[in-house]
């Protein structure tokens, strides 16, 4: 799927919103300025959320719970060692079971295999700056357009 612009990349993630539930994880896998931010702040959109959404990179999670169903936002990618990535997984999982909240995970690569259903999404630089996304649930063979 083709997204042009920041406005659209925002309205696909509202959209996608109406897709998830709470304990809803969904893994954002991208470059680096690809747009997996701003794809959450549309998702935030979509659930009401009225804070300000921004990267987690250096504090690794930010939490949101002023919408329809809270926000758990994740940010890997400072986090090299597998082991420290799954225990950092397993104490944020336990708080969004605990609040019905849904996770979104940037820079997934280290915890993916011990995650059991969730959403993937990647996103590719493509022509005329838009990005591609690409939307999957391998568990589940579900899709979303």
């Amino acid at each position: 799927m083709f997204i042009g612009n920041l406005k659209e990349t925002i309205e696909l993630g509202k959209k996608f919103a109406q897709r998830l539930n709470s304990k809803s994880i969904v893994l954002l896998q991208g470059p680096i300025g690809a747009g997996k931010t701003s794809f959450v702040q549309g998702i935030a959109e979509g659930l009401s959320i009225t804070e300000d959404i921004t990267s987690p990179t250096f504090a690794l999670s930010h939490h949101y719970n002023s919408g329809t169903i809270p926000l758990i936002h994740l940010d890997l990618y400072r986090l090299d060692d597998s082991l420290l990535a799954k225990e950092f997984l397993v104490a944020e999982e336990e708080e969004a079971n605990q609040n019905k909240a849904i996770m979104v995970i940037e820079w997934p690569e280290l915890i993916e295999p011990i995650i059991n259903n969730f959403w993937k999404i990647e996103i590719s630089y493509a022509n005329n700056f838009g990005r591609n996304y690409k939307f999957w649930d391998p568990r589940n063979s579900l899709t979303f357009k």
